[in-house]
């Protein structure tokens, strides 16, 4: 070894040593915190503002999404000294959406695998668990349907939103792509990688394509079976032994998943927040230009406006509704006043910092 790397392993050493007192007193500060806050222990708000605040001071090397992963692991670790949260998902194990759980609460958190989306939210409804994610929009796919609708029937607010990179991987137990007869994935993930697969299995035409309820279970059949192919995520592939055959063979490079975090907490403001709402008018002319107006008047932008069926009438739609700011903020309240004298229906789903 020579003087001048030992010289530098000495310094790393020392700023170890210095970041693991610091890091212990943020979590003896935190417990005193967790004290005075009534057993809440999630507090998405302050949260936001702290990766926010960190990212505006990193001077590098390390880029903001390294700051914001391992921030959010110190952040978890801390939390679950106050008390742990358990967080439902669509699982099985391996899941986009167990990946969208580590991405918002961390490492340190119990979590809980579901069978469905339904299922994830009478687990937080019936108070199983402190929180639950589910998918609602995708970039390239559009919006999941099955969330939508709970979301108009269930009591639960929306606390948070995480959006997640997806990229889908070709794995089986082998690497001979020409010993595949058989394909499992989810449909989404089907939809998404449609073109690569056209391109590089040009006997497409002779595997089977076999729709799954989730990419992880699309993983663990074909772990069962050799001459089968999944399409799914890294994580999936680590969790029932695969290989990967092929990386990032979704058509869309910028490929990502919108989540929501739904629970019974009424978030305060971080500064950069969204709102999401679900609103109805009468069938007649103007009644939806009247209906978003105030958001102009008020100068409230609108990030996503997608209607569904409102299963109460034929051809009757609900309109769900994503707007920048915070209930709190002025304009925000002036503008759905206005909306709720005109609308025949609004529901508030909740205010929640924005996804970092």
């Amino acid at each position: 070894m020579t003087e001048q790397l030992k010289q530098l392993r000495d310094k790393i050493d020392s700023i170890d040593n210095e970041l693991l007192k610091l890091i212990n007193t943020r979590a003896e500060l935190a417990q005193q915190i967790g004290l005075q806050k009534n057993g809440v222990t999630y507090r998405p708000e302050r949260e936001s503002q702290v990766l926010t605040r960190l990212q505006q001071l990193n001077p590098g090397p390390l880029t903001n999404e390294r700051i914001i992963q391992l921030f959010t692991e110190i952040i978890s670790a801390c939390r679950a000294m106050e008390e742990p949260l358990t967080v439902a998902y669509l699982g099985p194990q391996g899941t986009f959406s167990e990946e969208a759980v580590t991405k918002r609460f961390g490492s340190t958190v119990a979590t809980l695998a579901c069978q469905s989306i339904d299922d994830v939210f009478r687990k937080v409804e019936s108070g199983t668990v402190s929180y639950g994610v589910v998918p609602v929009e995708n970039s390239t796919e559009g919006a999941v349907g099955r969330t939508m609708d709970l979301l108009l029937q269930t009591s639960l607010t929306v606390c948070g939103e995480i959006e997640l990179p997806v990229h889908q991987h070709l794995m089986a137990q082998q690497t001979d792509l020409t010993t595949i007869q058989k394909i499992y994935s989810h449909p989404q993930s089907f939809a998404q990688c449609l073109g690569w697969l056209n391109k590089h299995l040009p006997n497409l035409q002779d595997i089977s394509r076999i729709d799954t309820a989730s990419n992880a279970d699309a993983a663990r059949l074909a772990a069962a079976d050799k001459n089968a192919a999944a399409i799914a995520g890294k994580k999936a592939a680590d969790v029932f032994g695969l290989t990967i055959c092929a990386k990032n063979i979704e058509d869309d490079p910028n490929n990502t998943t919108r989540f929501l975090v739904i629970g019974t907490q009424q978030v305060s403001s971080s500064g950069r927040d969204k709102t999401s709402i679900i609103m109805s008018t009468s069938n007649r002319p103007g009644s939806i230009y009247e209906l978003l107006a105030p958001f102009a008047r008020y100068q409230v932008g609108m990030s996503r406006l997608e209607s569904r069926p409102s299963r109460k009438e034929l051809w009757e739609y609900v309109f769900f509704i994503d707007i920048e700011g915070h209930l709190e903020n002025e304009n925000v309240a002036k503008a759905l006043e206005e909306i709720r004298n005109k609308a025949t229906f609004l529901k508030i789903l909740g205010s929640y910092p924005a996804a970092q």
